[in-house]
C-alpha cells in the first residue's frame, strides 16, 4: 500500500509562483512514474507533468517552460515547481504514481490563479 500526501497549494495572482510536494509513504524507487494531475471545474482530468524512475520528465505543451518536476528519493519527495501562473492554471492537482499493476493517487490540493 502507497499513501501519498500534497501540500503546497493556494491562492496566488497571475504572474506568481507556486511549489506543491508530494511524499510517498514508501520508496519512489519503487516507483516507474511519479507525477501530477490537474482537474479544472468542469473539464476532465489533465496530465501535467511526470517524472520517471530514471529521472526522465515530460509535461503536458500549455505548462512547458513554467513548471518543473524534481525528486528527491531520500525524502520519497517529488515537486512541482509551478512559475508564471495564469488563470488557466487553476484547478485541484493531484500526485500520482504508477507501480504495476496500480495507480496510486493524493488527496488533492488546489491552486487558484487569480487575475
Amino acid at each position: 500500500q502507497v499513501q501519498l500526501v500534497e501540500s503546497g497549494g493556494g491562492l496566488v495572482q497571475a504572474g506568481g509562483s507556486l511549489r506543491l510536494s508530494c511524499a510517498a509513504s514508501g520508496s519512489i524507487f519503487s516507483s516507474y512514474v511519479m507525477g501530477w494531475y490537474r482537474q479544472a471545474p468542469g473539464k476532465q482530468r489533465e496530465l501535467v507533468a511526470s517524472i520517471t524512475s530514471g529521472g526522465i520528465t515530460n509535461y503536458v505543451d500549455s505548462v512547458k517552460g513554467r513548471f518543473t518536476m524534481s525528486r528527491d528519493n531520500a525524502k520519497n519527495t517529488v515537486y512541482l515547481q509551478m512559475n508564471s501562473l495564469k488563470p488557466e492554471d487553476t484547478g485541484v492537482y493531484y500526485c500520482y504514481t504508477i507501480r504495476s499493476p496500480y495507480t496510486y493517487w493524493g488527496q488533492g490540493t488546489q491552486v487558484t490563479v487569480s487575475l
